[in-house]
């Protein structure tokens, strides 16, 4: 069961919600956030309580039952919710980013139950390079078995019904669907949607405009780094090397100077190929998307068949 509403306290909980989408930049959103003064973001990337509140995930992939995996990863219980805000200055906007909240069917619910007047960040990129990026983290990782992007979409459905949380690419493509669940919950103007597409061409106007949408200095300027990039490692034991275990890594790293920090980000990220995607693959995909797509572009008010673009 879901934790009593009547135990929350709201100085304890976020007055704001990164929801997703997965693969399409709500890393650098987190980052941008962290290093704002007026913002205090979650010291945990990622918690999932509005996703599985109260109930822990069983999810039966081999990544999902590993100790940093989705099921033991996340927070589920309201008093461990709470404590990740405990140090926020009384004055700061709080936050928190976990892609699971936009396509969880159970977290706007739990969202409106707990923090019905959050601000909530949505970004959204071409579902098909989406897919692949997040096909490509997987292999990268060695947590996808599957190296061939086409024979994975295959096995979609039946990892879905054998209740992986890999895998999903396809399902998580389903913007129209994820936001609906929203405005059916939530007033319009308490969503903030951006496009992965903007984001990339300008990112400082997202940045500000993201920063004005939740009440804080605008005009504040992040460093900016490219982080939590998709490919196939040229060197997997380079990769090994530069992706120390999680634990290791967060005790590391605040410790180093940023020109260090950069330095192994760049170095990890030009280790790693990007393959183009086969054709005959993104023109499935680009017809399955197809309808969603159009919804998409309803819900927004907003072009988007550059999307459907061969």
């Amino acid at each position: 069961m879901p934790p009593s509403a009547s135990d929350v306290d709201p100085a304890h909980l976020p007055t704001f919600l990164v929801l997703g989408a997965m693969k399409a930049g709500t890393t650098a959103l987190y980052t941008a956030l962290d290093q704002h003064p007026d913002v205090f973001m979650s010291p945990v990337k990622e918690p999932n309580f509005f996703a599985f509140a109260g109930a822990q995930p069983r999810f039966q992939a081999p990544i999902d039952q590993r100790p940093d995996g989705v099921n033991q990863a996340s927070i589920t219980t309201l008093d461990r919710y709470q404590e990740l805000f405990a140090e926020a200055p009384p004055n700061a906007a709080r936050g928190e980013a976990s892609h699971w909240y936009l396509y969880h069917p159970d977290a706007p619910k739990h969202i409106r139950r707990y923090v019905p007047e959050a601000q909530l960040v949505v970004m959204l990129r071409n579902p098909v390079e989406r897919a692949y990026s997040e096909f490509l983290h997987f292999v990268r990782d060695q947590d996808e078995p599957l190296t061939d992007f086409a024979a994975a979409l295959d096995a979609e459905a039946e990892r879905i019904a054998n209740h992986w949380a890999l895998g999903r690419y396809v399902d998580r493509g389903r913007y129209d669907e994820q936001l609906e669940r929203y405005l059916s919950r939530f007033p319009r103007e308490q969503l903030r949607v951006y496009l992965f597409d903007d984001f990339v061409d300008d990112p400082a106007a997202i940045r500000c405009d993201l920063y004005r949408f939740l009440g804080v200095d605008p005009a504040f300027e992040p460093d900016a780094r490219r982080v939590n990039a998709s490919g196939v490692p040229r060197s997997r034991v380079l990769h090994a090397l530069l992706t120390a275990a999680a634990p290791l890594r967060e005790a590391v790293v605040p410790l180093l100077p940023d020109a260090v920090v950069d330095w192994v980000n760049a170095l990890k990220n030009r280790n790693l190929d990007k393959p183009p995607m086969d054709p005959a693959v993104r023109a499935r995909l680009v017809d399955t998307f197809r309808p969603h797509v159009h919804r998409l572009e309803e819900l927004l008010d907003r072009d988007l068949s550059h999307w459907l673009e061969p």
